[in-house]
């Protein structure tokens, strides 16, 4: 069964005439002269993908870094990496696509101080409170990651855009959720923030979730261009959470992620790290995912899925040096919900990471939430002809080699 949509964007800006009809009917939204469509990807009915979206994010305030170097006499002012444009511009892709009609809005209300300790410390938070209090601010703890008036807010915000999803997917509401939020959070630790991370928002959704449903095992998939240090370290010693990283090995944070730091105590082998060598793309990312992420979580059985989806592996980010595509997230986000429909009834939640180029985030991100609602919009990738070509997007012998001598290493999938 085909669902089609058609958009029409008229000159004069009329408000659109929607008639929300869903498969295999049109719904005609009168604009102008611009025409987007709808279609169904596989040919079969929609997904229930619910999306958080809140205006707030794009308030969070990280000041005229000149990327990740404060601005003075050695910097000229420009913007931090982690500004909000790449967030923003998705956000908006969304809605001119036409995909936001598509998906269903989660509403998002604040976190709450319980639900922030379920994972950081009391101090902490109370630090950071007050600093967002201040007018010039202050830094989630690194020196890397400052946040300017109103900071601690909209990260609460944040968590519990993070917490809905969950939530919403956890109580069958929708059958997959993302949330873009902002302040991401994969790399805040229980005591401090760091990697522009103020609170964990995956990992306290994920201690949240489980005590109001009753979950005993939740499997996350990270696949950030850097190690998903916090979120790691918050379950480390838990075997009820499956804690999987695809990163760029070595990039950050230092001396972290290797594949041998598997967990501790009862933890131990529930940590599973897969640092991945710079340059690595499309194939490389899939024949991990194959060799590694899938068997994993095949043999954990989750009951629900968390990816905290960053798109900075992509070709045209600043701060990796992997060649992901927008058609490469699409792949992945497709061969995960293979897994995920035999594992845990296909129960997704991805919480938005980093993802550092304003220009081509739109479209990875529009690749994997097509994908989550099974859906495609007529917004593309002009790049992806060239890009998708180049011959190191196909996985290398070598590539191959480094994933097998990473999966030799895991004792979680070895077979004593």
């Amino acid at each position: 069964m085909k669902l089609t949509c058609l958009l029409l964007i008229s000159r004069s800006w009329h408000a659109p005439c929607v008639q929300n009809r869903k498969y295999g009917e049109i719904t005609p939204i009168f604009y102008g002269d611009f025409i987007l469509s709808l279609s169904n990807a596989q040919g079969g009915t929609s997904l229930s993908t619910g999306y958080v979206w809140e205006e707030i994010y794009g308030w969070h305030n990280t000041g005229n870094w000149a990327g990740a170097v404060p601005a003075g006499l050695n910097a000229q002012p420009y913007q931090h990496f982690e500004s909000a444009e790449s967030k923003q511009r998705l956000a908006s892709a969304i809605e001119v696509s036409g995909l936001a009609k598509e998906l269903t809005k989660i509403s998002v209300v604040p976190a709450t101080i319980d639900q922030i300790t379920m994972v950081h410390d009391s101090l902490y938070i109370e630090r950071i409170r007050k600093d967002s209090e201040s007018t010039f601010g202050g830094d989630a703890g690194d020196g890397l990651s400052p946040f300017g008036t109103g900071a601690y807010e909209i990260a609460l915000m944040a968590v519990g855009g993070a917490i809905a999803a969950f939530d919403a997917v956890a109580s069958g509401e929708v059958d997959n959720a993302y949330a873009l939020v902002r302040p991401p959070g994969h790399h805040a630790r229980p005591e401090t923030g760091m990697g522009f991370c103020i609170f964990g928002n995956a990992g306290i959704a994920i201690k949240n979730g489980m005590k109001k449903f009753g979950l005993k095992k939740v499997a996350v998939v990270d696949w950030d261009v850097h190690h998903g240090n916090g979120t790691q370290e918050i379950f480390y010693a838990d075997p009820n959470v499956l804690t999987i990283s695809l990163h760029q090995d070595q990039l950050f944070p230092p001396k972290s992620g290797y594949a041998k730091d598997q967990g501790i105590d009862a933890g131990q082998g529930f940590a599973i790290n897969i640092p991945l060598p710079a340059g690595s793309g499309n194939g490389a990312y899939l024949e991990a995912l194959k060799e590694i992420v899938f068997p994993a979580l095949e043999k954990f059985a989750p009951e629900i899925i968390v990816v905290c989806c960053g798109f900075d592996a992509a070709m045209t980010d600043p701060l990796g040096r992997m060649i992901v595509t927008a058609s490469g997230y699409r792949e992945m986000t497709r061969e995960l919900m293979k897994i995920a429909d035999k594992v845990c009834g296909g129960k997704i939640v991805m919480t938005h990471e980093g993802g550092y180029s304003p220009t081509y985030v739109p479209f990875c991100g529009l690749a994997v939430i097509e994908t989550l609602a099974n859906t495609t919009t007529e917004m593309k990738d002009v790049l992806a002809e060239f890009w998708d070509a180049l011959p190191d997007q196909k996985v290398q012998e070598w590539q191959v080699e480094r994933i097998k001598n990473i999966k030799s290493q895991l004792t979680f999938l070895s077979d004593n």
